[in-house]
């Protein structure tokens, strides 16, 4: 049941419909998943960009600061002149320390300002430092690599000591040289920047929950990364130089967006790597949406091209309707004017075809009617003219001797068998009146066989007046008399009866004649086929086929060895 259902049209059209829809669907989600992903994608690209580009250029203006600063407290004329003076004013170093201190006060984020001279004379606002010092600064290296900064930020522990992990002991210091007015190298500013003014300044850039940010100068020194294990471990700082070689953009593997700045006023590249979470999440949603609009779609697809399937497919299921109920008799098919133009014609033609069939049934009713009349014609041309000839010549032969009571009788009785033959013309006759006809035709055949024929007809009471077609009982009776009991040394016997069998009638002759094999009848044996009686005895097994369909018809029963001779039996319908 399942394969012929997936086999109807109303199925085929709802899944290749719904097929269609569901790829239509698909490609259009598709289309618009990546459309609307990039887009949301670009705006998302556009703002980290712009917020990384932000953050390097607060630091990049908090430097440039640093560096008016620097210039401001190095080109400072006292300061200039009392580095340069071999007997420095104590009141003019208070000054300068009053200098220094309104330049601590004017950052909160400025840790420390000290003053170098070439000759180690010191000037801070720090009362303890750990430096090393000489009559000859420029014996030290870190007062040499201070000159050659050029005035560059770069990572330090804080009052010179020993580089540790505490970030809060790192400070970014921006150095200076201070010259003479000759241009002279007469000593060093040094400006300590607490570490954690990066951390502010990058702390408001939006990158996510897996994002991060950091810094590496221009020989791709670690300078600032949240956590501090990037400083020392070699693998992770190759893994953050890896990350600034690719400069892949977006990764739709880790989901992210990696930017870079390069800041103008210290030779630092800052590189900030997004977490595109608020992208992942859009994209989580928009495939929830997109799942649950298709599954609507595909219900409302689904039941629209049920309904419509149903409308194109209803015509089709009337036609095979009508089809099926032609074994029960022709029906026209009711054209739906809404229904497809092709359904419509083939209704039309379904009707045309009923009507010339119907046409064609009638036709063939009609002839059927002429050919029984013919038949019953041709089964009265078929009375063996002898039987009529000698008749006659019997009643003459009785008229002759005087035997008038004979002759009457006889004469009236083959008046009457053929009243009873031609039955005004019509097809049929009742039980009764057949049987009567056959004991007319025996009355007079025993007129010319004397004691060596003997008859028996009897009849259900209740069968008399059904009607039944003429001349079925006489052919039968005659092939008796002339295949069975004529050719006896003894007296014969021909039994005729009428009874019921359920809802058939029975007509049964039997004689008590030569027998003859049946069997040899279907193989064609001439002698067989002459005692079956030839064309007339064919002729009520058809007729009888005809008016009352399969199941009705002629059975013979006979045995060459056998001494109860033949019983034909003719099996009619109670209702013609």
């Amino acid at each position: 049941m399942k394969g012929m259902q997936s086999k109807t049209l109303r199925f085929q059209i709802s899944v290749h419909y719904i097929v269609a829809s569901a790829c239509t669907l698909i490609l259009m989600a598709a289309i618009l998943y990546i459309s609307m992903s990039s887009i949301i994608l670009g705006e998302a690209a556009d703002k980290t960009k712009s917020a990384v580009n932000k953050s390097g250029m607060y630091i990049d203006l908090y430097i440039d600061r640093m560096h008016a600063i620097s210039a401001l407290l190095a080109e400072d004329p006292q300061l200039v002149g009392y580095l340069s003076s071999s007997e420095r004013d104590e009141a003019v170093r208070a000054d300068l320390l009053k200098t220094i201190d309104t330049a601590l006060a004017s950052d909160e984020f400025i840790k420390s300002v000290v003053i170098v001279s070439k000759d180690g004379q010191v000037l801070s606002n720090e009362k303890e430092l750990t430096m090393s010092k000489s009559t000859n600064m420029m014996q030290q290296s870190w007062y040499r690599s201070a000159i050659e900064q050029g005035g560059q930020p770069f990572l330090t522990s804080a009052r010179m000591q020993e580089f540790t992990m505490d970030k809060d002991t790192w400070v970014i210091s921006v150095s200076r040289e201070i010259t003479s007015r000759d241009g002279d190298n007469i000593g060093v500013l040094l400006i300590d920047l607490d570490y954690h003014v990066i951390e502010d300044y990058l702390a408001n850039t939006e990158l996510g929950s897996q994002g991060f940010s950091f810094i590496l100068n221009d020989q791709s020194e670690v300078v600032y990364h949240e956590d501090p294990s990037y400083f020392g471990d070699e693998a992770k700082r190759d893994m953050l130089l890896r990350i600034v070689e690719d400069r892949a953009g977006y990764d739709a593997k880790g989901n992210t967006l990696t930017f870079t700045h390069h800041l103008e006023n210290a030779d630092w590249l800052l590189v900030s790597v997004s977490s595109q979470d608020s992208l992942r999440m859009i994209k989580r949603q928009m495939i929830e949406i997109f799942v649950w609009v298709g599954i609507v779609l595909l219900l409302l697809a689904t039941g629209s091209v049920y309904v419509f399937a149903g409308r194109i497919t209803a015509p089709f299921r009337k036609l095979e309707q009508a089809m099926t109920e032609i074994e029960t008799g022709l029906a026209e098919v009711e054209v739906d004017a809404k229904g497809c133009y092709e359904a419509q014609s083939l209704a039309r033609h379904f009707n045309l075809m009923t009507h010339k069939i119907d046409k064609l049934m009638q036709e063939i009713t009609e002839k059927e009617k002429h050919l029984r009349t013919s038949e019953i014609s041709a089964l009265h041309s078929q009375i063996n003219p002898h039987f009529l000839y000698n008749t006659l010549d019997t009643i003459v032969w009785m008229a002759e001797f005087g035997d008038s009571e004979k002759v009457i009788d006889l004469t009236k009785a083959l008046a009457s068998f053929f009243r009873l033959s031609l039955s005004g013309g019509s097809e049929l006759t009742t039980v009764g009146n057949e049987l009567e006809h056959v004991r007319h035709y025996l009355f007079i055949q025993k007129e010319r066989y004397g004691d060596k024929l003997q008859y028996a007809i009897e009849c259900e009471e209740d069968l008399r007046e059904i009607e039944i077609p003429k001349l079925l009982v006489q052919p039968i009776v005659e092939n008796a008399l002339y295949h069975g009991i004529r050719g006896l040394s003894r007296q014969g016997m021909i039994s005729i009866s009428a009874r019921a069998e359920g809802d058939a009638i029975l007509l049964v002759v039997t004689d008590n004649g030569e027998g003859f094999d049946v069997g040899a009848v279907e193989t064609g044996a001439s002698g067989a086929t002459a005692k079956l009686g030839g064309v007339g005895i064919q002729n009520v097994d058809e007729r009888v086929n005809l008016y009352y369909g399969e199941g009705y018809g002629v059975q013979v029963k006979s045995s060459p060895d056998s001494s109860e001779g033949t019983t034909v039996t003719i099996r009619l319908g109670r209702v013609l």
